[in-house]
């Protein structure tokens, strides 16, 4: 995480005939302006999807950093402006509002983040519909657009989906509870679905970086705080306090670069109110946080064998692992359980006549 600048390597692309076409579900968000811009230089077509509101200029600084992308670059290199389009694209939709956008192989698709514990998520009616919010964005959005574009795909006989998603996919985290069942919720469609468009020629990958990718170049959404969780009476490390250690990551990032951030207010995250932001992060910073993704995403899009999973980040794949050893360990501990009924000699009998049974009729 602490990486110059310098020390991130170069993307590396792989061998096209042709130039590739991108959609993009969050045009507007820092990585997708900056995948964008890797994408238009390497010769490639980009489709940024961005919301109605995103669009009118009502998310403020994420506006602005998208207005000033689409009017200070690209609209002014005449090489990148004749292979950008930008489109109104609201994720939550039903797939045959989203049809007439989907004409591309390439899909990248990014998420929000609502921060609470469960019983902290259903105190009241309104964090309640912070658990359906969720799954509208992170689960059904990427339904949605996978429905609509589909078909496509299917009748050219060639696309790549390509999902962003997070190590949350694969490890539960305390106080994201709901954001991680979304994410487990899209690792088991997207599994299925793979093998569904396989003979298509459609493959499907997801890609899973670190949280700070997921969490702090996305909305973060806290609900009330219930005192039972505060951090004197749980001793379990809460996602709020977490976060803390992420920005002092990032913070540290800025200093290498010699760049500030914005500060994000981390009181205002154990208030009695629901409380909505985007982490302030400096221009230098996110580019540095978000070099590895967007190298990964350029380089697997289109690929002729892309994996089915794509962990980036040696602390990403450091956790992964260490999840999986801590699974393999629970099977080996209790694989006498698992067994245990298999091996009863009446089980074993049972199964020899029916063994038996089979070979008499064969």
């Amino acid at each position: 995480m602490t990486r110059t600048a310098a020390a991130i390597p170069s993307c590396r692309f792989p061998a096209h005939s042709d130039p590739r076409v991108w959609l993009l579900s969050s045009g507007a968000s820092p990585i997708g302006i900056a995948l964008s811009r890797q994408l238009l230089a390497h010769g490639d077509f980009v489709v940024l999807g961005v919301t109605l509101s995103e669009s009118m200029g009502n998310l403020a600084r994420r506006s602005a950093d998208f207005a000033a992308f689409w009017t200070g670059e690209v609209l002014v290199k005449e090489e990148w402006k004749t292979r950008a389009r930008v489109v109104a694209l609201d994720a939550r939709c039903e797939p045959d509002l989203c049809t007439d956008l989907i004409d591309t192989q390439e899909i990248d698709f990014l998420p929000t983040a609502i921060v609470g514990t469960v019983e902290e998520l259903s105190s009241t009616a309104r964090s309640s519909a912070l658990i359906r919010d969720q799954f509208e964005t992170n689960y059904f959005g990427h339904v949605n657009i996978i429905k609509a574009a589909l078909p496509s795909m299917r009748e050219k006989h060639s696309g790549h989906i390509i999902l962003l998603s997070g190590i949350t996919g694969h490890l539960g985290t305390p106080g994201l509870g709901v954001y991680c069942a979304s994410q487990w919720a899209t690792e088991g469609f997207c599994d299925s679905l793979s093998y569904e468009v396989a003979p298509f020629n459609i493959k499907v990958t997801i890609v899973q970086p670190n949280l700070e990718i997921s969490i702090l170049t996305n909305q973060i959404t806290v609900a009330p705080q219930l005192p039972q969780y505060a951090e004197e009476n749980n001793q379990a490390p809460l996602f709020r306090e977490i976060i803390g250690g992420l920005l002092d990551r990032v913070d540290a990032i800025a200093t290498t670069n010699g760049s500030s951030n914005g500060h994000c207010d981390l009181s205002r995250f154990s208030s009695d109110g629901i409380v909505s932001e985007y982490p302030q992060l400096s221009e230098g910073t996110k580019l540095q946080l978000l070099a590895e993704t967007v190298n990964a995403l350029a380089a697997i899009g289109g690929h002729d064998n892309p994996p089915a999973r794509h962990i980036v980040g040696h602390e990403a794949v450091a956790s992964v692992k260490e999840k999986l050893k801590t699974v393999s360990e629970e099977l080996e501990d209790f694989v006498d359980v698992s067994c245990a009924v298999h091996r009863h000699p009446q089980v074993r009998e049972h199964q020899q006549d029916s063994n038996d049974e089979v070979q008499e009729l064969s």
